[in-house]
């Protein structure tokens, strides 16, 4: 009697043992798909399929037309060149202002750099939410032929954010570290990565007030390089818009330019670069001037 009972019984659990192989697959890390880095110069790592989405065409402004942050684009273009070569370099925290060219410094630099060395060089984009998922996109890209700028732009933390800690080990000081062919570009509103409050609350709360504020500076002392972006003055706000005018042939007289740029800034309460991107858009749209 009971051994004619059993078969009825496993066909009841079988639907629940489905269930729950379904569950645990959804629970299991998702495989790492290898990239075919030689379909691209730029990816989208998504950290979700563990996989990296080739970018075709990169949306970036041209070297040459990034005004009023010459020193920093020399430095970080020589940093950059320097490890596209394979010779040692520092990552790079790009902080300060918005609106004033930090990403698109590094987009551009990359694309210079591309330009006239196919292939020298891979940028990789990581999202601010998926830094958790480091380590797993480390191990795609470590021990290949190619290098890599590993970049995340707006990066910053918030008090109860403590992913910063697995950023600071990719960085420098973990077991594995940053692989030798991967180098990390980051852009920030905050100089040291942390709202001004947060660090404020760790001074006040902890027991060694400058041991804990010091764990949180820390992150920011891992890049070797500190790039500050400045808001920019009128004139060099006007010597965008006529490095603009010049490279997509829009006649207007200095004058002309000179006032409408002013009132355009006005108007939005800034002068940076994408105020003056938004500008040429702007003016080129009105005098029937396709931009490319």
């Amino acid at each position: 009697m009971s051994a004619s009972k059993t078969p009825a019984k496993i066909d009841e659990l079988a639907p629940l043992l489905g269930r729950i192989a379904d569950a645990l697959d959804r629970l299991s890390p998702p495989r790492e798909v290898a990239a075919d880095f030689d379909a691209a110069d730029a990816f989208v790592w998504h950290a979700g399929e563990s996989a990296l989405e080739p970018i075709g065409e990169v949306s970036r402004i041209d070297l040459h037309l990034l005004h009023g942050i010459q020193s920093q684009r020399d430095t970080l273009a020589e940093n950059t060149r320097r490890f596209a070569a394979g010779l040692p370099a520092n990552n790079a925290l790009l902080w300060g202002a918005r609106g004033m060219g930090k990403s698109s410094l590094v987009k551009a630099i990359h694309g210079n750099i591309v330009e006239t060395n196919p292939g020298s060089l891979k940028l990789v984009e990581i999202h601010r939410e998926d830094i958790p998922s480091l380590p797993r996109l480390l191990k795609l890209l470590r021990g290949g032929e190619h290098r890599h700028v590993l970049f995340c732009d707006d990066l910053s933390f918030n008090n109860d954010d403590a992913s910063y800690k697995s950023l600071k080990a990719v960085l420098e000081g973990g077991i594995e570290g940053r692989p030798g062919n991967v180098i990390f570009y980051a852009t920030s509103n905050r100089r040291h990565l942390m709202p001004r409050d947060m660090m404020e609350n760790e001074r006040s709360t902890a027991i060694n007030p400058s041991e804990a504020v010091e764990e949180k500076v820390s992150l920011s002392d891992r890049f070797g390089l500190w790039l500050g972006f400045h808001n920019c003055s009128q004139d060099e706000f006007l010597t965008m818009l006529d490095g603009y005018c010049k490279h997509y042939s829009l006649a207007i007289s200095s004058e002309d330019l000179r006032a409408q740029a002013i009132e355009w800034s006005m108007t939005r309460g800034a002068r940076n670069g994408r105020v003056a991107w938004q500008f040429i858009q702007d003016l080129a749209g009105r005098m029937g001037v396709r931009i490319d």
